[in-house]
């Protein structure tokens, strides 16, 4: 026995191998009576297809009356009623052959095995429509957009057309169904084998729907797979993910348990977006203020209330700690600074900002020195979400800080560039 013959043993049981000779063998029938049974059949053949017509014309009249019109619609696109109307021709075809007086038992036998294998197919093409037209109405209820159940439905339909080739199959072989159980055991492996993803992403579905990790419109991010975009689909098998370039990545199902991602639905949500930028000083522009400074600060809209504050709260404390005698020095007492009043200035200008979340958390902190200098971070929420919107609030805010730092005689820092290392050169030679 070669190896091709080992495998078809293997993958075609012995159930199912001892009726395929039978399943469409037409049993022979003489030259006279077959020439009759064709005139009756193509009797039957006419009157099946006037009643597919009279079927159809009152199946859509039905349905026209109980739905509603984007509904039907909707049932039209997919074909369901164009499927369905033919469930009540093949029944008509199984019982219209015992009219055909000189079609023979066997030959009889045979065209309703065929019509019964006919009318599992077409049975599960019309539950497939209608699934999918079922899958179309729930994606328009609000309910369907933020719980996508296509991968049920992949799922239910492939069930569907796997049974209805098992039903199809034990018709035309004149079985019962349970007869062909008994060799279903040896192809658990095979479709095992075949199916493998499949499976692994039908449990990845489940838990995505039910955990709602992931919605159609959601923007995400899985550098492992380079999708930084919006989910415009989710399937049985894969997550397509329209990139912000418009490219698009497939992701499959079954990744997104194992490998990490982010979800930036929760920010859409909140309405809210942060802001976490930082700036950074040269750290040899920091120093007291003068008093013609803290006078001048303290004529600034935005500072006059803190100007006011601070000091008292400074001349309190240096009065209580400090002998008067010894504040002429520097170092003996609490001072204002610079980058202090340049801090106290961004605060209240956020706060002031029609377009930041005063509310959520707002936070403007000195980072620890760096060769770069001394960093100032702002951490807070702007209330636009939309890409287009949140980059021109944010770039208002920092034109605003950016242009303001010089007025508190502080120093943005940057790498030098050609034209600095060049200036010092010209001055001397000059």
């Amino acid at each position: 026995m070669n190896a091709r013959q080992t495998l078809l043993d293997w993958l075609v049981p012995d159930t199912i191998r001892a009726t395929l000779p039978t399943m469409l063998a037409l049993p022979p029938l003489p030259p006279a009576e077959a020439l009759w049974a064709l005139v009756w059949l193509l009797g039957v053949a006419g009157l099946l297809m006037q009643s597919l017509a009279l079927f159809k014309s009152a199946l859509g009249r039905l349905v026209s009356r109980h739905l509603p019109s984007w509904w039907l619609d909707t049932i039209v696109a997919h074909r369901v009623v164009q499927r369905l109307v033919w469930i009540f021709p093949v029944l008509l075809v199984n019982r219209g052959v015992l009219l055909v007086p000189t079609l023979t038992p066997p030959v009889i036998d045979w065209l309703q095995r065929f019509t019964l294998a006919w009318l599992a197919i077409v049975t599960a093409r019309t539950l497939g429509a209608a699934t999918d037209a079922a899958h179309a109405i729930y994606q328009h209820h609000p309910m369907g957009r933020g719980t996508p159940i296509k991968g049920y439905v992949q799922i239910s339909k492939l069930l569907l057309y796997l049974s209805a080739v098992y039903l199809a199959v034990s018709a035309l072989a004149d079985r019962s169904p349970w007869y062909f159980l008994s060799g279903l055991g040896a192809l658990t492996a095979l479709f095992l084998l075949i199916f493998r993803d499949t499976l692994l992403s039908f449990v990845a579905g489940v838990q995505m729907v039910n955990n709602d990790l992931v919605r159609v419109g959601d923007w995400i991010q899985m550098p492992q797979f380079n999708a930084d975009g919006e989910v415009i689909d989710i399937a049985l098998n894969a997550v397509r993910v329209q990139n912000w370039d418009r490219t698009i990545t497939a992701i499959p199902a079954h990744k997104f348990l194992d490998h990490a991602f982010t979800n930036w639905r929760g920010m859409f949500d909140s309405g809210h977006r942060q802001i976490l930028r930082t700036i950074y000083l040269d750290m040899g522009t920091v120093r007291f203020l003068q008093p013609e400074e803290i006078e001048r600060f303290g004529r600034f809209f935005l500072l006059e209330d803190y100007i006011r504050e601070k000091q008292q709260e400074i001349e309190t404390w240096n009065a209580a700690n400090w002998p008067e005698d010894h504040a002429d020095i520097l170092a003996n007492g609490r001072h204002l600074t610079n980058i202090g009043t340049l801090r106290a200035y961004i605060r209240e200008y956020l706060k002031r900002h029609p377009q930041i979340d005063a509310s959520a958390t707002l936070v403007v902190r000195q980072m620890e020195p760096t060769p770069h200098g001394v960093g100032l971070q702002i951490y807070a929420y702007a209330n636009e979400t939309a890409l287009k919107d949140f980059e021109r609030v944010q770039s208002d805010i920092f034109d605003h800080i950016l242009a303001i730092v010089p007025e508190f005689e502080l120093r943005l820092f940057q790498q030098p560039s050609g034209s600095d290392l060049q200036a010092p050169r010209r001055d001397a030679a000059l």
